[in-house]
């Protein structure tokens, strides 16, 4: 016959996170004066207020998690000696998780003060220099309005490199000793492009092209030159994207469908490509985060998109908050695509698992 072990010891974790509760608070009231008088110096009086209502709210938080793991460790002990043993174990795992919950916002606390006292060194050098608001309100109307051409540019390329990354992508999967050539013009031109950097294709493109003196290319504006190079070199990545996509579907599907009468070309436009772009749409979105990226390389040509747009504010002022407008913009359009593809992927994780 088995027994049932008696509840895990809960309480000396319960008394650790409680005592590092009460240390965080006085770390907090010790300190919170100093970082405090740190930004007030530095001209940024409720940005101070906002920064020691937080910790506080942190540090208060901490200690009614801790209390509660105290208190939860307390009860398990008594249902253990009562012979409550299951009760005993659902209380020590509460306790257990009040007392992570704790030491989560600890840290948390505690590197948000070292960030901010990293801000403050050498008198707020480093915020004067990376975020003066006035100097980010002045600059933003222009810097936004050039981040338009980022986006303009990023979306244009994207769609070239849909198209013209499945081309290569086909291409590169062509059977028979017919396709090779093209299986060999394909791989030649995705390893190339991967190889060399973007903004040395960007480089050659932008200044180079106009030195040929070819008809109408030449004379193309440097945004179009920017989506050229920029479409050359993601395409490289997006056709392998594609290939792996294709190459995922099962063999029994090409021969099924040329079974019933079907030649590659309906079969790969009819079975294939459609289940291979789903599977791809994760993969591919992420890759068009780091092109949308990539369009802050364009400066090298003289496309005024914002980050050039930010040198002139930085150059003037010789301050770079201006740049850290363009880092803001970025990651404002950034950041909800990629939760947008964390999602995409867990759905399809559980479409595999059920």
């Amino acid at each position: 016959m088995t027994t049932l072990s008696p509840a895990p010891r809960s309480m000396e974790p319960a008394v650790a996170a409680l005592a590092t509760a009460v240390l965080l608070l006085f770390f907090i009231g010790t300190l919170g004066g100093t970082v405090r008088s740190g930004i007030t110096s530095a001209g940024l009086n409720t940005f101070s207020l906002w920064v020691i209502v937080l910790a506080l709210a942190a540090g208060a938080l901490a200690l009614l998690s801790a209390l509660s793991a105290f208190l939860l460790a307390l009860r398990a002990r008594k249902e253990t000696a009562g012979g409550n043993v299951l009760a005993a174990r659902a209380s020590a795992a509460q306790s257990r998780q009040n007392t992570f919950v704790t030491w989560g916002f600890s840290v948390a606390v505690v590197l948000a003060f070292a960030f901010t006292q990293l801000l403050l060194m050498n008198d707020g050098n480093i915020q004067r220099t990376f975020l003066q608001w006035d100097l980010m309100r002045a600059s933003a109307f222009d810097v936004a309005r050039a981040f338009l051409v980022n986006i303009k540019l990023a979306v244009i390329s994207q769609v070239i490199v849909l198209a013209f990354g499945l081309v290569l992508a086909v291409a590169r999967m062509v059977p028979g000793r017919a396709g090779a050539p093209l299986r060999f013009m394909a791989v030649a031109y995705i390893d190339l492009m991967r190889a060399v950097p973007a903004v040395i294709v960007l480089y050659l493109i932008g200044f180079g092209l106009p030195l040929t003196n070819l008809p109408v290319i030449s004379r193309l504006s440097p945004d179009w030159f920017a989506i050229l190079a920029l479409s050359l070199t993601y395409s490289a990545y997006v056709a392998e994207i594609y290939r792996s996509g294709i190459a995922s579907i099962h063999p029994s599907q090409w021969s099924a469908a040329r079974s019933l009468g079907f030649s590659y070309v309906q079969t790969l436009r009819y079975f294939i490509l459609p289940q291979a772009i789903r599977i791809v749409i994760p993969p591919l979105l992420s890759t068009f985060i780091a092109l949308q990226k990539d369009t802050s390389l364009v400066n090298v040509i003289g496309t005024l998109d914002a980050f050039n747009q930010a040198k002139f504010y930085a150059s003037s002022s010789f301050n770079l908050s201006s740049v850290t407008v363009v880092a803001i913009l970025f990651v404002v359009i950034t950041i909800p695509q990629t939760r947008y593809v964390d999602w995409m992927l867990a759905r399809a994780a559980k479409r595999t698992r059920g």
